[in-house]
Order: structure tokens, then C-alpha cells, then sequence
């Protein structure tokens, strides 16, 4: 249960108050009897002293007809005491309480204890019982005369005037006190307030800031430690807010960063949970629920990333880079490299940087398959070529017939190494960007009728029928007419090597969005599903053996792809085996203004 402060700080000056009035009530109590008994007693014995000298006054001037009766009723009104004269001899000579048939009566007081201290030392002091008045009584009695003592004077109080005495100083000192500790109440509820109120204001301040909200301040009322209190609050409060501005401005930052990477990030505390994962990671091994607090197994199902994670948290390995595969939803190859999080020589967790190399290495492969297939399509021409001068050398120019053949041969195979040379050329300048293209406004119909033109004769061979499909008049393009010749010529080319004799060749085009599309189709062999993404790749061929016969270099659609990247535009394939294949690809249009 939660109890405010100044509740509690009523309570405890509440408690403090009532402990020192209870201490103050019971020690007054304690001796407020002995007080009055006291008090009591010095009045009594003025009086008494008082009334001895009127005594002895009036024995004095009367001594021969003195009535002790009246002079003892006279004395005890006038103080309003029981007076009680008594001889030397104990006889009572005259009382206030008594008749005169019962002063005949009484008693001899000359065993009581207060008349034999008076008559010894002048003065006696007794409390005990009357048996003449049935009740406690308190004694003061005092021997009188000038030169010795002639009698006793006595003055007597009932003790219960003193006990009511002492009641009602009880009912007013407890009343005093009863309003002494509520006025205490009162007055400590609003101190307590007063107190409490800036040291509540500055937990609802110090609420709002756990909560975020840095607006509010704690107010300076007065220069004490309060004030310096609140004032070192409203400090705190400032550098927390700078500091948490420049977290998150920091935070923010960092997150951009990881948003950004294009590589992977994992981090893992050191039970081996994660704590962060980017965006990009997330795409890589298709992460769609939150990874926070999760086991990265648990997440992207790799137990080499958990082996690793485990070896470095293990304080196996402080930098560990490994390759693994993934396979979903493609085939990746990662390159994985981790580091621990040290902190005063304590491993607090791990960091993991995924690395995409899938395109490197297919980069690598393709390299090394360029130099295999060069050093293969320049080892055979310069082997025959080798081979024939050899035998020429050695005195085959003798004989006319053969020589001719074999310099033809020779020529031929010079020939298809200086085209394979400029195709490489060719291939090199439009990679590097370094080919300049002459990009003009063309009419595409003259481009292609121009084309066809070059193939005529080869088409003639095989007997293949060349078509044109579209309309005559199409609309500019915006093309290097070389180039562009150059794709066409490859394409009808590849056409008709591989189409079977009396078959067809097709060149058809239209618009599409902003840009021609021409497609070059053929009913030849055809290419498998397995060979065609891989259509557009230096040196690949789908029949080697029949390519290399054909005298092709291996090179033309690698070729054909680049020029047309090269303006602006996209060449894709479609095909099936045994139903031919259809070539396209899209030039930008002319857009004239009107």
C-alpha cells in the first residue's frame, strides 16, 4: 500500500507530539499531588503562623476570660480552616467542627502525633484518619505563647479537598492537552503539506520524465535544500534529454546505416539472443516475424551461423569467416565474418556480417570459363595453322595442288582468328564503356531491309525463306545504325545457321511503350530450358561441336546483348527444341516535338 510523504511525515510529527504530551501529561500527573500537598501545606502554615499570633494576642489582652470556643469558631471562619485550640494538657479547649456538649465529650489530644511534635519542636505536621469526623484528615498544629508553650493552635484539612483539587487539575491539564495534541494535528497536517508538496511535485515531474515528457520543470520556491534539489532535477532533466536526443539521433543514424548495407547484420548478446538484425538480413533468409530475443537458429535455420556463434562466444575463435550456401529462395553463396562484443575482457555478445559473393563468384566462374574458351578457340586455328606451315616447311610447297589447299586452309583459320580477335575487341570497348556509339534518328525499315540484304546470299544456300512482318511505315528510332546492323546481322545470322534447309526466318517489329520491339524468328533446332538462361554468356554455346563447324566465335549474342544495353534497351529469348526460337529485343523511339 502506498503511502504519501506527507501522510507520513503527519503521522510520525503526530507520533512525536503525542509521545512528548503523554511524557508531559504523566510527569505533571506524577507530581502535581505532591504540589498541592505542598502548596497546601505552606498556606496552612502561614495561616497558622497567623493565627498563632492572634491567639497569642488575644491571651494576651484576655487571658482571665478567654472562651477558646469562639476564638476557635472565629479563627476557622475567618480562614475558612477547622481550627481546634487544645491545652498543654492534650484538653481540647475549643473546635470549629464541634458544639460545646461535644468539645465536653472529646477525647484527650494529647497522643496525637502532630500536638507532640508542636509541643517538643514547635511545629507538627500529620496525616491519618479522624475517628471525630470520619475522615482523612491532614494535620498542622503549632504550640503557642510567649515565653513557653501554652497550648496548641491546629488547623485541619479534609484530604479529600485535595483529591478533588487534584481531579480538576487532571481534567484540566488532560483537556489542555487533548487540545494541544488536535491544534498539533491541525498544524502538522498543513507543515507536513507545506513540506511535502514541492517534493511531490518533483516525483510527478520526475514521472513525466521517466515517461519521456522533459517539458515540465520543478518549481524554486525557497532557498533551501529543496531548492537546490529541484534545481539539480530541472539540470538532470536537461542532460537527459540532450543525452536522449543524441541517442536517438545517433540511433537513428545507425539505423539508416544497417537500413542501407547492403550486407547483413546479425548481433546476439551473450546467451547467444538477438538483439538486432537489418533489413537486409532479413531479406536474404526471408525473416518476416520480429528476430529479438530469439536464437538465430531459431530464425534462419543455418547451423553453420549458430556453429560460429558459438565458437566465438566460446572464446574459440575471436574472428571467424566462413562461406556457407543458401538455398532459399535462391541459391546464395554468403561470406560470413564474426567478431566478439568485448567488454573489460567479458564477452557480451557477438557480431555477424553476411557478405553476398553469389555474383562474385559466378564473376570468378565466368572469368575463368573466358580464359579456358579463348585459350580453346586461339589453340585450335593457331594449332592447324602451325600444322600446315610445318608441312609446307618441309616441302609440301612442291607440290602445287596440295600447297594451294593448304594455304587456303591456313587463310581460313587466320581469318576466323581475326574475327574472334575483333569480336573480343568489340566486346571489351562495349563492357568498358569506352565503344563510342553515333546514336542518331533512324528509320528502322532501312536498318533491317539492309540487314537482309547482307544475309541474302547465305539464306539462299539452305534454301530459308527471310519474311518481314510490320507495317511499312514505322516510327523513328534512336540508334548507332552500325551497331544496330551489327544485332540484326548476328541474329539472322545465328538464324540461318541453325535452321534446317527450307525453313523460315521471320523478322517482325512493333511498338511497345516507348521504345520498337524486333524479334527475329527462326524454325530451327531450337534451345533447351537449361541452356537458356545462360543463351547470352561469352563462349557459350548450346552444340559446341556443330557451333565450331558453323564457324561461329562463340561470341555474337554477347555481343548482341551489350549493344542493345548499351542503348537504353532489353533482349530476351523464347524458345523449344525442335520448334525454333524467337530473338527479341526493344531501341528507344524518337519522341519528336509537334
Amino acid at each position: 500500500m502506498k503511502i504519501k510523504l506527507h501522510w507520513r511525515l503527519t503521522f510520525i510529527f503526530c507520533l512525536v507530539v503525542i509521545l512528548a504530551l503523554s511524557s508531559g501529561y504523566f510527569y505533571l500527573i506524577s507530581h502535581l499531588k505532591s504540589y498541592i500537598e505542598r502548596n497546601i501545606e505552606n498556606n496552612i502554615r502561614n495561616q497558622l503562623v497567623l493565627g498563632k499570633d492572634f491567639v497569642e494576642t488575644q491571651l494576651k489582652d484576655k487571658k482571665a476570660s478567654m472562651d477558646f470556643q469562639v476564638l476557635a469558631s472565629r479563627i476557622g471562619s475567618d480562614l475558612g480552616l477547622r481550627a481546634t485550640i487544645i491545652g498543654i494538657d492534650g484538653k481540647v479547649l475549643g473546635d470549629t467542627d464541634l458544639t460545646d456538649e461535644q468539645l465536653v465529650k472529646i477525647e484527650n489530644h494529647a497522643g496525637r502525633p502532630e500536638i507532640k511534635e508542636a509541643l517538643k519542636s514547635g511545629l507538627g505536621i500529620s496525616k491519618r484518619f479522624s475517628y471525630t469526623v470520619n475522615k482523612d484528615m491532614l494535620y498542622i498544629a503549632a504550640a503557642f505563647g510567649k515565653e513557653k508553650p501554652e497550648g496548641v493552635l491546629r488547623f485541619s484539612v479534609p484530604l479529600s479537598d485535595i483529591d478533588i483539587l487534584q481531579a480538576g487539575m487532571h481534567r484540566v491539564v488532560g483537556v489542555s492537552i487533548i487540545g494541544i495534541l488536535l491544534l498539533s494535528l491541525v498544524l502538522t497536517f498543513l507543515v507536513s503539506l507545506f513540506v511535502s508538496r514541492p517534493l511531490s511535485e518533483m516525483s510527478m515531474i520526475a514521472k513525466f520524465m521517466a515517461a519521456g515528457d522533459f517539458s515540465k520543470k520543478a518549481p524554486v520556491y525557497y532557498a533551501d535544500e529543496i531548492r537546490e534539489l529541484a534545481q539539480s532535477l530541472n539540470l538532470m532533466s536537461e542532460e537527459i534529454k540532450d543525452k536522449i536526443e543524441k541517442l536517438n539521433s545517433e540511433r537513428a543514424k545507425l539505423d539508416l546505416v544497417l537500413s542501407s548495407m547492403f550486407e547483413g547484420v546479425i548481433v546476439t548478446d551473450e546467451n547467444e539472443n538477438i538483439i538486432l538484425m537489418n533489413p537486409s538480413l532479413r531479406r536474404i533468409f526471408l525473416v518476416e516475424s520480429e528476430p529479438e530475443g530469439k536464437k538465430p537458429i531459431e530464425v534462419i535455420r543455418n547451423t553453420a551461423v549458430q556453429d560460429m556463434i558459438d565458437r566465438i562466444l566460446k572464446g574459440k575463435q575471436h574472428l571467424a569467416t566462413e562461406e556457407i550456401l543458401v538455398t532459399m529462395p535462391e541459391e546464395r553463396i554468403l561470406r560470413v565474418n564474426g567478431v566478439p562484443i568485448l567488454r573489460n575482457d567479458k564477452f557480451e555478445g557477438a557480431i555477424l556480417v553476411f557478405h553476398d559473393i553469389t555474383e562474385l563468384r559466378r564473376l570468378e566462374q565466368i572469368r575463368q570459363d573466358f580464359v579456358a574458351n579463348v585459350s580453346h578457340e586461339l589453340r585450335t586455328p593457331i594449332s592447324s595453322i602451325k600444322g600446315y606451315a610445318e608441312t609446307l616447311l618441309e616441302g609440301a610447297l612442291k607440290d602445287k595442288h596440295n600447297a594451294k589447299d593448304f594455304i587456303n586452309i591456313i587463310y581460313q583459320d587466320a581469318e576466323r582468328l581475326s574475327q574472334l580477335i575483333n569480336d573480343l575487341l568489340d566486346l571489351s570497348r562495349i563492357e568498358s564503356g569506352k565503344m563510342k556509339m553515333n546514336v542518331v534518328e533512324l528509320d528502322p525499315v532501312s536498318v533491317i531491309k539492309r540487314a537482309m540484304t547482307v544475309i541474302d546470299n547465305q539464306a539462299k544456300v539452305k534454301s530459308i525463306a527471310l519474311k518481314l512482318d510490320f507495317a511499312p511505315e514505322l516510327p523513328d528510332i534512336k540508334a548507332d545504325e552500325t551497331r544496330l546492323s551489327q544485332v540484326l546481322i548476328n541474329l539472322l545470322d545465328n538464324a540461318i545457321k541453325y535452321t534446317p534447309e527450307n525453313g523460315s526466318v521471320t523478322i517482325s517489329a512493333a511498338v511497345s511503350a516507348d521504345a520498337l520491339q524486333i524479334d527475329v524468328s527462326d524454325t530451327g533446332i531450337g534451345i533447351s530450358d537449361k541452356d537458356l538462361p545462360r543463351i547470352f554468356e561469352r563462349f557459350y554455346r548450346v552444340d559446341k561441336a556443330r557451333s565450331r563447324e558453323l564457324g561461329g566465335t562463340g561470341l555474337g549474342l554477347s555481343i548482341v546483348k551489350h549493344i542493345v544495353q548499351a542503348h537504353g534497351g532489353q533482349v530476351w529469348v523464347k524458345s523449344e527444341p525442335g520448334l525454333g526460337s524467337t530473338f527479341s529485343f526493344t531501341i528507344p523511339l524518337s519522341i519528336k516535338s509537334s
